[in-house]
Parts: structure tokens; sequence; C-alpha cells
């Protein structure tokens, strides 16, 4: 018996619903369940709604960023920050969500997919301070 992957699985429910209406995916999204309950699958079901979130999200050329920083972002960095991102992921929509951590001195962090791009004040000084010994 083959297994099947949780990314295998989730492309497949993404080309059954693609341009469904609203009766037809709901047919499809039963058959899916009725599928994942049959093959004792109901488990991965977590993980393979994200695959498919991450699948949904590369075919309409969207990307979420979770952007960490100690302050809250002024909108004019906002927008920067959008128009940066688009042109590096070659993405249309970039939707952000910011959340703020206390722990950072200044800076940012961002995590896209699976990247991080990390701007910190702390990170920084962390490199610094690695360049500074390496040249000792």
């Amino acid at each position: 018996m083959a297994t099947l992957l949780n990314n295998d699985i989730a492309r497949a429910i993404y080309l059954v619903s693609k341009d469904k209406t609203h009766t037809e995916l709901h047919d499809v999204n039963k058959k899916v369940m009725e599928f994942l309950a049959r093959r004792r699958l109901l488990s991965k079901t977590p993980d393979i709604l994200e695959r498919l979130d991450k699948i949904i999200n590369y075919e309409s050329e969207k990307i979420v960023v979770k952007v960490s920083s100690a302050r809250k972002l002024k909108e004019e960095l906002k927008k920067e920050l959008i128009f940066f991102l688009k042109k590096r992921y070659k993405v249309k929509e970039v939707v952000l969500t910011e959340t703020l951590d206390e722990k950072l001195l200044g800076g940012m962090r961002l995590e896209i997919n699976d990247e991080i791009i990390d701007l910190t004040v702390k990170n920084k000084i962390k490199k610094l301070q690695e360049h500074l010994i390496r040249k000792i």
C-alpha cells in the first residue's frame, strides 16, 4: 500500500475544489472528510489544511508575512515593506500579520513560509560580534 503524503492530499483537494460553486464545494468537502475518515487521516487534518493554505496562496500569488516587532509599525514602513516583499517574492498580494514582541530591543523579524528574515537589533549585534571575533 502506498503512503499518502499530506502535501499530496492537500494538492488533490485543491485541484478537486478549484473553480467549484458553493454547492459543489459542499459535496467535495463532504467526500474529502469521508476519505480522510476512511483512511484514518483525520488527525493529520491541521497539517493538511496548513499545506492547502500554502498551495492556495502560491497559486493566487499571495504571501502571508508574520511581522514581529517591539513597536507597532508605521503605515509608511508597512507600505515600503509590502512593496519590497512584492518585488522580492514576485507576488501580487502581501498580507502582513503584526505581533508585538516586547523582548525585542528594536527592528523586526519576518516569517514568510519557511523563511525567516531577522532584522532585529539583537541579531545585528550578534553578527557584528561574530565578525569582530573572526577577524582576530
